[in-house]
C-alpha cells in the first residue's frame, strides 16, 4: 500500500484454477473506496489477471459486507508481471536480487517466500524496452519463469517489434 492517511478496503476477485494454480479461489486486493461503486487497487496481485496496481474497478458488496470486484473501469497503464524465481531456488537473497535489478528500472515490486515469487508493477514511466530484455534474459538464462498477469496495448506493442 503507497498512501497513507487513508481509509483502505479489501476487494475479492476470484480467480480460475487450472492444474492447481493458483493455489486458491479468491485473492483480496487493497484498494482505496473511491465513494461511486468504484475502488482504486493499491497494492500488486500475485495471481489475478487483467488488472494492475492503481487500475480503478468496479466494486459491489455481498450480502454479508465482502467488496467483490467488477470490471476495470479505468486502468492505470501499469502494467503486472510476475516471475517464478528459479535461482538459488527462490531464497529471499535472489527474490532481492531480482526487485533491486527492476528497481533501477523504475520499476516496483514485491516478493513472496512461500513460491519464490516476484510481483512486479511496471508504470507507463518506466523504460519498457530495458525491462523487457531484462525479463527476456533472465527466462533466457532461466533464472526466472514469466507470466504476463496485465499488459497494456503499449507493451504488446514493443513485445511484437
Amino acid at each position: 500500500m503507497t498512501e497513507t492517511g487513508t481509509d483502505y478496503v479489501k476487494v475479492h476477485f476470484r480467480l480460475e484454477i487450472e492444474d492447481d494454480w493458483p493455489p486458491a479461489g479468491v485473492e483480496s486486493l487493497w484498494a482505496l473506496d473511491q465513494g461511486n461503486g468504484t475502488v482504486k487497487l493499491d497494492n500488486i496481485p500475485w495471481f489475478v489477471r487483467g488488472v494492475a496496481c492503481g487500475d480503478v474497478v468496479a466494486a459491489s458488496p455481498d450480502e454479508e459486507g465482502m467488496l467483490w470486484a467488477g470490471d476495470v473501469v479505468l486502468p492505470s497503464e501499469n502494467c503486472t508481471i510476475r516471475l517464478i524465481v528459479l535461482r538459488e531456488g527462490g531464497s529471499g537473497a535472489a527474490r532481492q536480487s531480482v526487485l533491486n535489478a527492476f528497481d533501477r528500472l523504475g520499476v516496483c515490486g514485491e516478493g513472496i517466500e512461500r513460491f519464490g515469487m516476484v510481483a512486479l508493477d511496471v508504470p507507463p514511466t518506466a523504460d519498457l524496452v530495458q525491462v523487457q530484455r531484462l525479463l527476456n534474459h533472465g527466462v533466457t538464462k532461466e533464472w526466472w519463469e514469466m507470466e504476463e498477469g496485465c499488459v497494456t496495448a503499449r507493451w504488446r506493442t514493443l513485445t511484437a517489434n
